[in-house]
């Protein structure tokens, strides 16, 4: 099963991706994994992504592309994979459509996880997380037993300065801007499909595996 997995922050995408990845036992494959991954090891493609992210540019999108076509040639992807921050552009989509031309494989599916932009704002300004353990809580829908302390280890609880209104809204307006080329070029393929991502965690897996079909 090669997939790929598109969501707003907040769509819950990561609790998906691990379910998807567990169920059909193909890997999770994220861009920030693989740039850590490469920096980590010294490989060429890693100084060369390195070089760019060390003077705040983002990295080009051949360099991009190039390092995940190296990742999706190793073993683990021979049954498939779950692509999560890639691609980013039609640019990149187009890209990773001709790296799978060249392995003679395709795309088997594109999964939107659409949540309302008041929801995602919802979900992110109310998070909570341990200093401790970095257990994550939510001041409606998951609070802890007792105010800003965790239940695992007592430890206090804060709230991410990112986490604010303000921020939040922009974060999750630059993500529908930049994405919505990237769906309507998808859809044009037909390769994919929209769940709606405030159903309860498991509504939302098994619309992800009943659209799969299997």
């Amino acid at each position: 099963m090669r997939l790929i997995l598109l969501g707003p922050p907040g769509a819950g995408k990561g609790t998906q991706a691990a379910g998807i990845v567990d169920r059909y036992n193909i890997p999770h494959i994220s861009t920030g994994d693989i740039f850590r991954k490469n920096i980590k090891e010294g490989t060429e493609l890693g100084r060369k992504a390195k070089s760019f992210m060390d003077q705040g540019l983002l990295v080009p999108d051949d360099l991009v592309v190039e390092i995940v076509e190296d990742r999706l040639k190793e073993d683990d992807c021979k049954n498939g994979f779950l692509l999560d921050g890639f691609p980013r552009t039609v640019y990149q989509a187009e890209a990773l459509d001709k790296v799978l031309e060249k392995m003679n494989s395709v795309l088997d599916r594109v999964i939107n996880v659409s949540v309302d932009k008041e929801i995602l704002i919802d979900r992110a300004v109310g998070r909570r997380i341990c200093k401790e353990c970095g257990a994550t809580y939510h001041i409606q829908f998951n609070p802890p037993a007792a105010a800003d302390v965790c239940d695992k280890c007592g430890g206090p609880l804060y709230q991410r300065a990112d986490d604010n209104e303000e921020t939040v809204t922009k974060r999750i307006e630059v993500y529908l801007n930049e994405t919505q080329p990237l769906i309507d070029y998808y859809k044009q393929k037909g390769t994919i499909v929209t769940i709606d991502g405030q159903q309860s965690i498991d509504k939302v897996f098994q619309e992800i595996i009943a659209a799969l079909g299997a």
